[in-house]
């Protein structure tokens, strides 16, 4: 018979104690994440963004580099950044406020004899005397008397003001946070990496640390095919507007690269730029822009996107335009991330489950 050491836990109790200590390890990290659930988009946002430039900071930082090299390459990294994100921001406020003069003096002459019916208005296909209609009875009277400008009373603009301004402070907060945590990101360097993947490998094993390994090379694929296809496509569409007259052409070029990051949302800028040149009169203008902009939707799009995104992961096209589109509408931007790195898991375990 067998003699068991004195302490030593009978097996049915060890097996009690390792279930009591997964529960409590289970319980301690649900806490842990509830406690800071108002910063984990932060967190979210930091980690798609390292992934993404995690090679550039493995190239400027090597694996035994000073501590104060470490410090340099992460506050640059971050910096970069944060230019990035805060610059289309400060140029679009910066234009914005040269042209509070004249849109200031424009309210003004609105307000006091109304808004001229544009005659694009006269020449649409259908609706042309309804919207006619609607125009002379709310628009085209002093703005002061239009039953449309009296329904927004003051409550509803102050309202709307402080929902605006709490939901743009909450913004910069979480701003705030993303550049903190890339930083400390940055700054841990490839040590992190190898403990992750360490980490990865003794939880899930082998599968789970290549799985682990192709959903971050869907995350820095999306981010390239969104990113580096929507400063394309505003580059082309910025050089288009500028030959067709547009105004403020490398502004809206800036514009219609951000709305580029965003599938299918770079046309919101071009058909209004095309529609701006058509009520001026210049109609060859307004179509060109919109051939060329749909042509470069459509190639960016259903091509050269796919293709960055696709490659990095050996993702069919069906499934990139599934998980873009999908991940967005669950989860909002951050969904155009997490969609495509879903999908590299859900292809991977079909491959493993066909092999």
């Amino acid at each position: 018979m067998i003699q068991r050491k004195s302490g030593e836990p009978e097996p049915g109790n060890k097996k009690i104690q390792q279930a009591a200590s997964t529960a409590l390890y289970a319980v301690l990290v649900i806490l842990a994440l509830w406690v800071v659930r108002d910063f984990i988009p932060a967190v979210v946002w930091a980690a798609v963004i390292a992934i993404a430039l995690w090679p550039l900071l493995l190239r400027l930082e090597p694996q035994r580099g000073s501590r104060a090299r470490a410090t340099i390459v992460a506050l640059l990294l971050t910096a970069a950044v944060a230019l990035f994100v805060v610059l289309p921001f400060v140029l679009v406020i910066t234009q914005a406020a040269h042209e509070t003069h004249d849109f200031v003096t424009w309210f003004k002459q609105a307000e006091a004899n109304g808004i001229p019916l544009p005659d694009l208005i006269n020449h649409l296909p259908f609706g042309a005397q309804q919207i006619a209609s609607w125009w002379q009875e709310n628009l085209a009277r002093p703005l002061h008397d239009s039953p449309v400008m009296n329904g927004l009373h003051g409550e509803t603009a102050v309202a709307f003001g402080r929902h605006f301004g709490a939901v743009a402070a909450h913004g910069l907060i979480l701003f705030g946070f993303m550049l903190v945590t890339l930083f400390v990101i940055f700054l841990a360097g490839p040590r992190m990496s190898e403990n992750l993947v360490k980490a990865t490998r003794r939880a899930f094993g082998d599968d789970g640390a290549l799985i682990a390994s192709q959903m971050t090379a869907a995350v820095r694929g999306t981010v390239a095919g969104l990113v580096v296809v929507g400063i394309g496509e505003g580059a082309l569409l910025g050089i288009a507007y500028a030959i067709a007259g547009v105004p403020h052409a490398t502004l809206l070029g800036l514009l219609t690269a951000i709305a580029a990051m965003l599938p299918f949302c770079a046309p919101i800028i071009f058909c209004g730029a095309a529609l701006w040149l058509f009520v001026q009169g210049a109609t060859v203008g307004a179509v060109s822009v919109l051939i060329f902009g749909f042509v470069v939707v459509l190639i960016a799009e259903h091509l050269v996107r796919p293709l960055l995104i696709g490659s990095s992961t050996r993702l069919p096209f069906l499934l990139v335009l599934f998980g873009i589109l999908g991940g967005a509408q669950t989860f909002g931007l951050l969904g155009l991330f997490i969609g495509p790195a879903l999908m590299t898991v859900l292809m991977v375990l079909w491959r493993d489950w066909v092999r």
